[in-house]
């Protein structure tokens, strides 16, 4: 039997689109998504005491050419629970309405006129990107859903997709009836030479000093994967696939002794949003959310080339809709397994001269989307000191532009001819911690200095001042390294062995803010990006920091609008909403395809165990031979 916190099968999400399709017989339709309807905590809890749980999915659906269905669907029966009409709205971008979008831009004549124009009359070449569109005032009156294609030249189907910029022309369709609605053209510039190629083939002699770098695990690896519940050591948690958000972690706790203890209940992707700095008229709009506009799950990398990981893999397969409400496989979506990670805790007794040292491992959970011209990484990692990480690596092509003369203001050279804007990945995690259960509490940590006077005669004292953040009005907060900041969840019910209250706290990396100014339409569409940290009361259908429809949305929903209330948050069900990532000033280096760069966070426990509780992890075999 399914856990209620299980993806759905193939098998259901075919009797979930079968549901709707028969609910409404005769109609054209196109599914944005199908997806599990996750229980409530309070549902969960019951089921864990033995009630039964009812499994429901969500169906977005395309009903003709503007409206918008969100569906409740009982999986078992194949019900129809419940059909909502979402006015004024637009899903993400769909793959057939941006394939159907290209063919309309490949056989308009307008478009053509302007590639001959730059002398490209063969236009079987030439790659099409549609983008989201922005809010910008040109279209703000349509009631439709649109798109903006950009085109690059291909001499060879095997160059570099963005290497030659089709520089100037922007063409806009409405994407409900594949119409191109205008053809921008903002002046001609010359194609760049340089294919762009960097394939093994291409990027000239290989290095031939590498030697190989193996990895055995002789008696099989220290984790047990069961359907989506995974663990390893203390650890156990469930794993799924999100259409919008990507990996999401579902139930993370902590096995200490006798107990199992909560963590976290929900961890995800909420959203991104990629603000680009060009002033250009051809690239000014650039603002893409990743997750909220395009679906970044659904741009999940199959590993089965085996490139990706390294030593003994389990893989999990990602199981999603397709858009006419079929069930498809991606597989080998998720990639799991254990790394060695360097000394975990190390003294050497000056006095004895005897050592201990224990090494420190790793479990990696991970998944790789490419969306358009960039790779996101994602790896979730467990220590065996109870602590979390989530790193993310971004890679991929850069976005350029062509130019000639002086090279464009916001952009740096990488090529002749080519340059790249200065932008920005900003990621928002949605982090629904239960510390030990909860109630929880949040507190703002800053390390300073005692400030001299009286107790202090040396001015050497240093203090960590915690500051209660009671509100949401003074839970907006940023990331402030030159005082070590970390924000600290408490649980005041739960004692430790030193009677100190148990918590977690989120240790961030030196995280940007959004650097687009006020009265920038991007700054209001993506307010979340204007903090690094958001808290709020929990509820279940607060879930995207920009609301559920960012695609065409002017700004306003999500965290703006729910934190206006000024909800309480002491001794509460609290969610942390964290944003994080890179202010990308592109280099040289960055082309024709650019190294990893890299964010994150941790999250460290603070008085949750009595002692490190990593003492317990054997000495290393090969250790005193």
């Amino acid at each position: 039997m399914a856990h209620p916190l299980d993806p759905l099968s193939v098998e259901e999400i075919g009797r979930v689109g079968a549901a709707v399709r028969a609910h409404v017989p005769d109609t054209e339709l196109l599914f944005s998504s199908i997806t599990l309807a996750e229980p409530s905590k309070q549902a969960l809890q019951a089921h864990r005491q033995g009630t039964p749980l009812v499994r429901a999915a969500r169906a977005v659906v395309l009903d003709g050419p503007h409206g918008v269905i969100e569906a409740l669907v009982g999986v078992e029966a194949s019900e129809v629970l419940a059909w909502i009409p979402v006015p004024d709205v637009r899903p993400p971008l769909l793959f057939t309405e941006a394939f159907n979008a290209m063919e309309a831009v490949r056989a308009d004549e307008r478009w053509r006129a302007a590639l001959a124009r730059r002398g490209i009359t063969d236009v079987s070449g030439v790659q099409i990107d549609p983008w989201p569109p922005g809010a910008y005032a040109d279209f703000a009156e349509r009631n439709t859903r649109l798109t903006r294609c950009l085109s690059y030249y291909r001499e060879d189907p095997e160059d570099n997709g963005y290497a030659r910029p089709i520089e100037g022309v922007v063409a806009v369709v409405d994407m409900a009836t594949a119409e191109v609605l205008e053809v921008e053209d903002h002046g001609i510039v010359a194609l760049p030479a340089d294919p762009g190629r960097y394939d093994a083939e291409h990027v000239g002699p290989l290095r031939d000093d590498l030697k190989p770098l193996e990895i055995h695990q002789p008696e099989g690896v220290s984790f047990t994967v069961e359907g989506n519940h995974l663990s390893w050591q203390r650890w156990d948690l469930r794993v799924g696939l999100d259409p919008i958000e990507g990996l999401v972690l579902h139930d993370v706790g902590y096995q200490d002794g006798d107990r199992r203890r909560p963590i976290l209940h929900r961890a995800s992707l909420a959203e991104m949003v990629v603000p680009y700095g060009s002033t250009d008229p051809t690239h000014r709009w650039k603002n893409a959310f990743d997750a909220g506009e395009w679906g970044l799950g659904r741009f999940v990398n199959s590993l089965k080339l085996g490139c990706d990981c390294l030593g003994e893999i389990t893989y999990l397969d990602a199981v999603m809709a397709d858009e006419q409400g079929n069930g498809q496989v991606v597989e080998q979506a998720i990639c799991i397994h254990e790394e060695d990670d360097g000394i975990a805790w190390k003294h050497q007794d000056l006095n004895t001269g005897n050592v201990e040292v224990r090494r420190s491992r790793r479990f990696v959970v991970s998944s790789i989307f490419t969306v358009g011209n960039y790779e996101y990484c994602f790896y979730w990692r467990f220590y065996l000191d109870g602590s979390i990480e989530l790193e993310v690596r971004l890679t991929g092509i850069v976005q350029p532009c062509a130019f000639e003369g002086e090279p464009p203001a916001n952009m740096v050279v990488v090529a002749p001819g080519v340059a790249a804007a200065h932008h920005q990945h900003l990621f928002c995690l949605r982090l629904d911690l239960d510390v030990d259960g909860g109630p929880n509490s949040v507190y703002e940590v800053d390390v300073v200095p005692s400030g001299g006077g009286a107790g202090d005669d040396w001015a050497n004292g240093i203090e960590a001042r915690a500051t209660l953040l009671a509100s949401e009005a003074v839970a907006q907060r940023e990331v402030d390294p030159s005082r070590s900041r970390v924000w600290k969840v408490v649980n005041e019910q739960s004692r430790n062995g030193l009677g100190q209250p148990v918590a977690y706290k989120l240790l961030p990396s030196a995280a940007p803010t959004l650097l687009a100014g006020p009265g920038s339409v991007v700054r209001d569409r993506a307010a979340f990006a204007t903090h690094n940290l958001w808290v709020t009361p929990y509820a279940p259908d607060e879930m995207r920091p920009s609301g559920p429809y960012p695609n065409q949305h002017t700004g306003g929903a999500g965290l703006p609008e729910w934190t206006a209330a000024d909800r309480p948050l002491v001794d509460t069900d609290v969610v942390l909403w964290h944003t994080f990532g890179v202010t990308h000033v592109v280099r040289p280096e960055d082309w024709p395809v650019m190294p990893v760069e890299r964010t994150g966070f941790w999250l460290i426990p603070v008085g949750f165990f009595d002692r490190n509780p990593a003492l317990d992890i054997p000495p290393a075999a090969h250790c005193g031979t």
